[in-house]
């Protein structure tokens, strides 16, 4: 994502001093009678599978990409030790240590010290509006940036393309996760969104993460429980409004950079992302 030093004094004071409450213990949630996913991603197959192509495509490097805006530490990969699943019905991103003698051009320092992976559903899935719902376990620990988010697809570059962060959890807040929009004026630092708090670590359960995605309002949520609303009326100016678009879908763990700031030896090694299932409930393409 993008620097946010700001950010996380911003979000918290707004989330955890009582704007949105804590989230409960996961009851998951049906969808409503009547209602099915217009695309959904269940993850079934073999251990050590790569995710479809059909869906998924695989995002790389590092230095070439400025350390993904945020000086981060992580080379991304198509390998299989970072993103596959897991045979039990799971997808697993998964960042690493870079073993010793590998060198990886990293934007920040000659050689990235961790390897990571990074999956989006650009021009093969899109959201139009609608509901994007993400059950999954996040991980946690020091210098560790998970995030689930969406980009859009009108061609701008960013930040007038708009981003949703549908959830994020950083560093050493395990039980806070963040959702976050950001667009022309209103970016990085200035991203506008609130935090909800978990019962336990994000990474100790799985937790169903969503964003409402309708006409001139989003709402986010976590286990079906709502924590904040945003509509044209919280931005700078009502007219900075750009998510009435195609979005697709994000998928990645960052280690490093701007806002988590750096591993140490507490990082969990691996740092697993799990992800349950994905699924679209609207209109949307694929």
């Amino acid at each position: 994502m993008n620097q946010r030093t700001k950010l996380a004094l911003v979000l918290a004071l707004g989330g955890l001093l009582g704007a949105c409450g804590t989230a409960p213990a996961e009851t998951h949630r049906p969808a409503p009678v009547g209602e099915e996913p217009f695309w959904q991603a269940e993850f079934d197959g073999a251990p050590g599978t790569r995710p479809s192509e059909r869906f998924w495509n695989t995002e790389t490097g590092n230095r070439e990409a400025e350390g993904w805006g945020n000086d981060e530490l992580q080379y991304y990969t198509d390998d299989a030790a970072n993103s596959a699943l897991d045979g039990e019905g799971h997808l697993e991103i998964s960042a690493r240590p870079v073993p010793p003698g590998v060198e990886l051009p990293c934007f920040t320092e000659e050689s990235c010290p961790w390897t990571s992976a990074r999956l989006t559903t650009e021009g093969k899935v899109a959201l139009t509006r609608g509901r994007a719902e993400i059950r999954a376990k996040l991980p946690t620990g020091t210098g560790l940036l998970p995030a689930v988010w969406m980009l859009g697809d009108n061609g701008v570059e960013w930040p007038g393309q708009g981003e949703i962060d549908i959830c994020e959890v950083v560093g050493g807040e395990p039980r806070t996760v963040y959702g976050t929009a950001h667009g022309p004026t209103y970016y990085n630092e200035d991203g506008i969104g609130e935090a909800a708090t978990l019962p336990t670590d994000a990474s100790a359960a799985f937790h169903t993460y969503a964003v409402d995605k309708q006409p001139h309002r989003i709402t986010w949520s976590v286990d079906g429980k709502p924590y904040f609303t945003l509509p044209p009326s919280k931005l700078p100016s009502p007219d900075d409004w750009v998510f009435e678009q195609d979005m697709h879908l994000l998928l990645n763990v960052a280690v490093g950079g701007d806002w988590p700031g750096p591993p140490d030896a507490s990082t969990p090694s691996p740092s697993t992302m799990t992800i349950d299932y994905v699924r679209f409930y609207g209109d949307g393409h694929t």
